[in-house]
């Protein structure tokens, strides 16, 4: 076996050994690199099957590209899978440049289609050259310390074995072993970012550093280690100011946080996770009174007091229940409520989750509803009423939590603020003749 293919064994066999017994998608369009990438495979001896994207963009020459992976196919007795996509309708109606469509397209399509036909990992032929290409790329956009990591080897079940190699000793590989691929013309135009990095940008790096690209292979190396050690200490800091709630909440102790070298920083890593990367508006928020939020495509981030609340955006809950057998209680995704007959209140378990009623002051039906601003109860031990709202302010709960807040209610009546406080109105006295013990579960 070559050197090349040897390279290539040991990285699987160090770096993807699963790929062995696996059963394997790999991306194929008809170029260069691909066809050494399954050339490769085939003498390592891995099982796999091809799919190529035609994305309609260079007008025959994109069904030729489409029939020459058929036929190679079919020779190697290697099963064949062709999607024809619009690419440039795609990239007008998501507004985005047929680069990025052509790549949403296809990896949209190779997930679907490894799901569907039962293979195990999708095996693109990415190499070194392409590796810092992306990264120049990352660097122009400004996309952060993470951008300049170029191409991860593995995202889930996308895998890159061909990493190692550079252009030139996939170029040189080809020839010795007469391999055929078609060549994209597209690749030498200066219409995309892509090309103008790999035409402009990177021979005059080449001429100041012949050897850009082994340099580059070893600074990557070193910022993957250091990236091994910031998260590590990202891991450190969570533990200090993150503190995870009920129904996938999380706070955030703004205080804690201010008192790291760089608060900034830490924080705009906590909150990207949650899909936080405008910073003008995390820093506004910051500033902000208590109250104040702002939203990313999947969170809700929350000044309150001196924390971030950071809450999942989701379908909102039925905004009321409605209870017509207290045998049969409430069920449901949102809560859990029981109702139970009993002949005294046993006072060596009281917890917030359970009250005891007098049963003759209930009547049919009882509903469960979110708090509202206005509502008012009488609470236990004192005379008088009080606001809702008032009472959250007593026991300091945040925008979340009075969110949360369930009441359970006959008409316009509260009879309890769920976990928090009973309403003095349908509390056990000595006149009481039935007892009625309710129990409330999140």
């Amino acid at each position: 076996m070559d050197l090349i293919s040897t390279r290539i064994e040991a990285n699987i066999t160090i770096n993807f050994p699963f790929l062995k017994d696996a059963k394997l998608l790999v991306a194929v369009s008809g170029g260069l690199d691909s066809m050494v990438a399954v050339n490769l495979l085939q003498k390592i001896g891995l099982h796999f099957g091809v799919a190529h994207c035609n994305f309609k963009l260079r007008g025959d020459e994109s069904d030729i590209d489409a029939q020459f992976v058929k036929d190679w196919a079919t020779k190697n007795e290697c099963a064949c899978f062709v999607a024809e996509f619009d690419t440039k309708n795609y990239a007008k109606l998501h507004k985005i440049s047929i680069e990025m469509a052509a790549r949403n397209l296809r990896y949209q399509w190779f997930h679907q289609l490894r799901v569907a036909n039962g293979y195990d990992y999708i095996i693109t032929a990415h190499h070194a050259n392409d590796n810092l290409e992306t990264t120049l790329y990352n660097f122009t956009r400004g996309t952060g310390f993470k951008g300049l990591l170029g191409i991860p080897p593995q995202n889930d079940k996308i895998i890159r074995p061909f990493l190692p190699l550079s252009r030139e000793e996939i170029a040189s590989y080809a020839k010795k072993n007469d391999i055929i691929w078609r060549e994209d013309q597209s690749n030498a135009t200066l219409e995309y970012t892509r090309n103008k990095i790999r035409h402009q940008v990177i021979p005059v790096l080449q001429k100041i550093n012949p050897n850009l690209i082994e340099s580059f292979q070893k600074t990557l190396s070193y910022l993957n280690d250091l990236e091994c050690i910031l998260k590590d200490r990202l891991e450190a800091v969570k533990k200090i100011v993150l503190t995870q709630l009920p129904n996938e909440h999380v706070s955030i102790d703004i205080a804690e946080i201010m008192k790291l070298s760089n608060p900034n920083a830490y924080l705009f890593e906590l909150l990207k996770e949650y899909g936080f990367t405008a910073w003008l508006d995390v820093e506004r928020l910051l500033l902000a009174q208590s109250g104040k939020q702002i939203f990313s495509a999947s969170h809700r981030l929350i000044k309150d007091r001196n924390l971030f609340l950071i809450s999942p955006l989701k379908e909102a809950n039925a905004a009321e229940f409605e209870i017509d057998n207290l045998e049969e209680g409430l069920q449901n995704k949102a809560l859990i409520l029981t109702f139970e007959s009993v002949r005294q209140v046993d006072l060596k378990n009281t917890f917030a989750e359970i009250v005891y009623v007098d049963a003759d002051k209930i009547k049919m039906p009882l509903k469960v509803r979110k708090w509202q601003n206005g509502d008012y109860f009488y609470p236990l031990g004192m005379q008088g009423k009080k606001k809702l709202s008032d009472l959250f302010t007593d026991l300091k709960l945040s925008l979340l939590e009075k969110e949360n807040t369930w009441l359970l209610c006959q008409n316009d009546e509260i009879i309890w603020v769920l976990d928090r406080r009973l309403d003095n109105r349908f509390k056990v006295t000595e006149h009481t003749k039935k007892i009625i013990k309710i129990t409330y579960q999140q």
